[in-house]
């Protein structure tokens, strides 16, 4: 793999996402809600960075809304998603659909991901994230690494995403909102739910050698991760991706996320990583 082009993404920042606004006399980012300040006052215990990199990593479908091409009504649709090294949500869509023609018109959207969980459903966390999309052609150097990831999350669109209608499709996102439940949302700037790859072009080109050698090699380990990192289910969990935040763990339809404790920019310094949790997680 070539060297990974220069993506404008900020460094992790603190725990706290800072406020986002216009500057002056600019207009304001998409999705802002300006002098609305309890609604953007989160609680003390609130981290919607956090919440927001987990609802982006860990979920696999997403409400897409585009732009309607004939009236320009918000038109929503359900597409499977999955994300790029950085983070930019990729979907794969058939020139057929009425979102990918509204997309080749107008590539502003937005991905609204969501939790589900028991009871009130405006009770779980749900993160929209506003942008522009693009396709990736065929021919596009990014294109393989985008179809591995995808795929890897979702192995059953293997069976049309080599149809000639289909193609993927990058969301480079401009702004993000975060809703958290009751008194708990925040506006956030797209570095605060981005992940910094500069530097990283080492780690990204061994992240597929990387995964092979953990599902096939050491696949307790992943099983320990899950389950005594994450507290989930047991099972033959895999991993469906890395970056130099965190691992992307699934088992059947069930996604997991679990954050590096230090960012992680080499194949050697994955490898101490997944050695060092491994051995977290035994003595759990």
């Amino acid at each position: 793999m070539g060297k990974e082009p220069e993506r404008d993404v900020a460094a992790p920042e603190a725990d706290k996402a800072a406020p986002v606004g216009p500057a002056a006399g600019a207009a304001p980012l998409p999705g802002l809600m300006p002098d609305r300040l309890p609604e953007n006052a989160p609680a003390p215990d609130f981290d919607p960075k956090s919440i927001a990199k987990r609802l982006l990593r860990a979920t696999r479908a997403g409400s897409l809304a585009t732009i309607d091409r004939n009236t320009g009504h918000p038109f929503a649709s359900l597409v499977n998603v999955a994300t790029d090294a950085d983070g930019a949500p990729l979907i794969l869509v058939s020139r057929l659909s009425t979102h990918t023609a509204n997309l080749e018109k107008d590539g502003r959207a937005s991905v609204l991901l969501a939790s589900t969980g028991k009871g009130d459903p405006l009770a779980h966390p749900r993160l929209t994230l506003l942008g522009s999309f693009r396709q990736l052609p065929r021919d596009d150097p990014g294109e393989p690494r985008v179809r591995r990831r995808f795929l890897a999350k979702h192995p059953k669109s293997e069976l049309y995403a080599g149809f000639a209608d289909f193609s993927f499709w990058r969301l480079d996102v401009i702004s993000a909102h975060l809703n958290g439940g009751f008194a708990r949302a925040a506006d956030l700037k797209a570095a605060d739910v981005m992940t910094d790859i500069s530097g990283a072009a080492d780690l990204i080109e061994a992240e597929d050698g990387a995964i092979a050698h953990m599902n096939e090699d050491h696949a307790e380990a992943v099983r320990l991760y899950a389950t005594k990192l994450l507290g989930a289910e047991d099972g033959k969990w895999r991993l469906t991706g890395l970056d130099p935040e965190g691992l992307d763990l699934a088992l059947g339809d069930i996604t997991l996320r679990l954050p590096f404790p230090e960012r992680v920019t080499t194949a050697q310094g994955l490898r101490k990583m997944v050695v060092d949790l491994a051995a977290k997680a035994r003595t759990l």
